[in-house]
């Protein structure tokens, strides 16, 4: 209800519609007093139309009215009121019509607001769902980034490493094929040796063939035993020249593949270097020989002479 709207303050407005000759009605009412809520209006005016009869009851028992003047009046009066009861009760059914239509339009327009509140409630909750979503994987794409910046960074690492053990291992094959062809070096200097002392040895057992004739069994054992220290040393060098050159090529072949198969390639050289110490001992384990064979038959010469004379 608004407030200072009363029921005498309806009634005098209504009061003085209707002494204007107009029908007071709920808009003309509001408009006369400038305020009021169209609710208390109409039932105020109700309230004014039930008054309406007492009040002419009092106005017909009037001394200074004539009876049959104020039967007229009252009949005039009836006749108006009724006619304007007609026209009011058209005018409030058709008040009440707009007043429906206006209510269920109202009606539409909240449900309207209140779908486009809830879409608009449902659109932020969205929004913020796929905010708190693109925050989460920006933190994640961060998070990855960061890892793949180091984990570029360690295999930089691991590359420059591998770089400079394929260098060092380039450096350890390259001092290998030094050892191979100081090791060929080696072996043909043996050879020349070998064969050098097998023709002093042939002289000296053709310059005495005919005084060594009855020691020429002995001879030729001791020949045959030299032979086979000569062919064995040559034998083991030449097993040793084949078994640096296989070493020599796995190496290559490891070092073409170093990028996976680095721990085979630093065992390789450890057999490798293992194995070029051995055939570095063994040269001088042949030389050793040899002296003892010549001086072997250095020795048996001057017997020979003895048994000549």
């Amino acid at each position: 209800m608004a407030r200072g709207i009363t029921q005498d303050q309806v009634n005098e407005a209504a009061d003085a519609i209707l002494g204007a000759g107009e029908n007071p009605t709920v808009e003309k009412v509001r408009t006369e007093l400038g305020t009021g809520s169209p609710n208390t209006i109409t039932r105020m005016l109700d309230a004014w139309r039930g008054q309406l009869g007492e009040r002419l009851r009092q106005l017909s028992a009037l001394p200074e009215v004539p009876g049959t003047v104020g039967q007229a009046m009252i009949d005039l009066w009836r006749l108006a009121v009724s006619h304007a009861e007609e026209i009011l009760e058209g005018r409030f059914a058709t008040d009440r019509a707009t007043l429906e239509a206006a209510k269920a339009q109202l009606a539409l327009q909240r449900e309207s607001w209140e779908a486009r509140l809830q879409a608009a409630e449902t659109s932020v909750a969205q929004a913020l769902l796929a905010r708190d979503l693109a925050e989460h994987a920006c933190a994640t794409l961060d998070g990855q980034l960061q890892d793949s910046h180091a984990l570029r960074a360690d295999l930089v690492q691991q590359r420059d490493r591998l770089q400079d053990r394929c260098d060092q291992q380039s450096e350890q094959i390259g001092a290998l094929r030094s050892q191979v062809e100081e090791l060929q070096v080696m072996r043909e200097s043996e050879r020349a040796r070998q064969e050098e002392h097998i023709r002093v040895i042939e002289d000296r057992s053709h310059a005495e063939v005919d005084r060594a004739r009855q020691d020429l069994k002995q001879w030729r054992q001791r020949y045959e035993s030299s032979e086979r220290v000569h062919r064995d040393a040559v034998a083991a060098l030449q097993e040793r020249h084949e078994l640096l050159g296989e070493q020599v090529r796995h190496l290559e072949q490891e070092a073409a593949r170093q990028t996976g198969q680095i721990q085979g390639l630093e065992k390789a050289l450890q057999e490798a270097h293992t194995a070029a110490a051995k055939t570095k001992r063994q040269p001088t384990t042949s030389g050793k020989r040899a002296k003892s064979t010549k001086a072997s038959a250095g020795s048996s010469g001057p017997k020979k002479r003895h048994l000549h004379k």
